[in-house]
């Protein structure tokens, strides 16, 4: 396909963004992976297993593929269920926990306990999302209004996701290794699709299985840096203010998937169809306008890629995600006279409120938008970037993936 940039067409690098975020996707399907790294595994029965977030489905049918009947019993907690008979299943919360988030804590408080008496193995499949979906507080005093309420602020106030998981641990028995320190005397692995930066795997669903990272911010110091003190339940501050440094969990971990890996398989997918292509790795977690910005003033001819999750604070009561408005934004912004596509969309399926994952952008998409008498900075002053894209037809729509490895941002420019 050499040359065919040289005539550029919008709609050839709109069909070019799509498909290589869709090759990134398949590259990111967590069942044979799953299987592939149990049957590595040096394991004895009994084997129980919990699988936690938006990948357990997929990852439990990959731990099914590979043990069949060797499997003793399993929780599974995830946006679907997990139809086996040697599963217990639930549909957790998300962003916000619910019944079900605690009803999947309990069940996975049982089965650890059973296996922590019969000196058992137990394989944790943790993925992201799995933060809301399984909860348990660590006081009495925490009610689920007050965890849905503190989860609510956290998301929303724009810190990271290590701000955002030092407080949860703080207020949680589920996280930052509370499932793990149930089961002292049992054999653990943990496998992870991460959705957090290399080395951070400890914030993976808040890490159930894992000691906290060891330059995690002191919780009440993001409380006080975001002006929460006020704004969050007083059982939950009073568990902030009363955080104690746990016992340390054992057991080993692998990462299975994360962000590189998508970002590679996009690569792979541009260069194969004709692209020159760069990765932007600094570009990972900056608040949504710094990022945007760096985008497109580091945008190379051909395909830029970038990945992780920029911090986007909710302003409005609109539809829309980090991701849909990292499209609007850098939509308002392109100035050129070369023919741009910027696609962002998360592989989860989901972005923020919304049922898209995101959305693709060019040059002309302010144009089309006042054609239509859609003001674009309104859209962004209420967070609403999901009907801005839905009334141009530029959304991207693949429904919940089974997988999620953070964010993926595909810049396309003719040369």
């Amino acid at each position: 396909m050499d040359g065919f940039l040289t005539v550029p067409d919008l709609h050839e690098l709109h069909r070019h963004a799509r498909a290589i975020f869709h090759h990134a996707l398949t590259s990111v399907d967590p069942r044979p992976i799953t299987k592939d790294a149990i049957t590595n595994l040096k394991i004895s029965s009994p084997i129980y297993s919990i699988a936690i977030g938006k990948a357990a489905t997929s990852m439990a049918l990959g731990l099914d593929d590979a043990l069949g009947d060797k499997l003793s019993a399993g929780v599974s907690v995830s946006t679907s269920l997990h139809q086996s008979s040697r599963w217990q299943s639930f549909i957790g919360g998300h962003p916000l926990p619910n019944e079900a988030s605690l009803a999947a804590a309990r069940a996975a408080i049982a089965l650890l306990d059973r296996a922590n008496n019969e000196q058992a193995t137990i394989i944790f499949l943790i993925s992201g999302g799995g933060s809301a979906m399984i909860e348990w507080p660590i006081s009495d005093d925490i009610s689920l209004d007050d965890l849905r309420s503190a989860n609510q602020t956290l998301v929303s106030c724009g810190a990271s996701i290590s701000e955002i998981n030092s407080v949860r641990r703080a207020f949680s028995a589920v996280k930052g290794g509370g499932l793990a320190r149930r089961a002292s005397h049992a054999r653990m692995f943990t496998l992870i699709v991460s959705d957090t930066n290399p080395g951070d795997e400890a914030s993976v669903a808040s890490g159930p299985t894992l000691n906290a990272p060891v330059d995690a911010p002191n919780a009440i110091d993001v409380v006080e840096h975001y002006h929460l003190e006020t704004v969050l339940p007083d059982s939950i501050m009073k568990a902030v203010r009363a955080q104690h440094s746990p016992e340390p969990v054992t057991g080993s971990s692998q990462v299975l998937l994360d962000n590189q890996t998508a970002i590679d398989a996009a690569a792979q997918k541009a260069r194969e169809l004709g692209f020159e292509c760069s990765t932007l790795d600094y570009i990972r977690e900056q608040p949504i306008q710094e990022g945007c910005e760096l985008l497109l003033k580091n945008i190379r001819d051909g395909c830029t890629i970038s990945g992780g999750e920029f911090s986007c604070p909710v302003r409005g009561d609109g539809r829309g995600g980090r991701n849909l408005e990292t499209a609007l934004r850098c939509a308002i912004s392109l100035n050129t006279s070369s023919h741009v596509v910027v696609l962002s969309a998360g592989t989860d399926g989901i972005d923020g409120n919304s049922i898209a994952t995101g959305a693709i952008a060019d040059e002309t998409t302010l144009q089309r938008a006042r054609n239509l008498n859609l003001e674009p900075t309104q859209y962004l002053a209420r967070s609403d970037s999901y009907t801005f894209f839905e009334q141009l037809n530029d959304l991207i729509i693949t429904g919940p993936t089974g997988t999620n490895v953070r964010d993926l941002r595909i810049l396309l420019k003719s040369v």
